[in-house]
């Protein structure tokens, strides 16, 4: 489930929801909209997927 994988994410690396939202698909509200139910389609999910795991390499995780 994406929003379980951003929680974690946004936790292991002391980001701020909206700086996430924005920095991975220029939404702050993304986090809060998906914490109330909103489910995103497959290029959205792979756009998050992606800054996720471009921002891990970058900080060597």
């Amino acid at each position: 489930m994406l929003l379980r994988e951003v929680e974690k994410f946004l936790r292991e690396n002391d980001i701020p929801a909206t700086r996430f939202g924005r920095e991975s698909v220029r939404d702050p509200r993304l986090v809060l909209d998906l914490r109330r139910g909103r489910e995103p389609g497959e290029r959205m999910k792979r756009r998050v997927e992606h800054f996720m795991n471009t921002y891990r390499r970058s900080t060597g995780e």
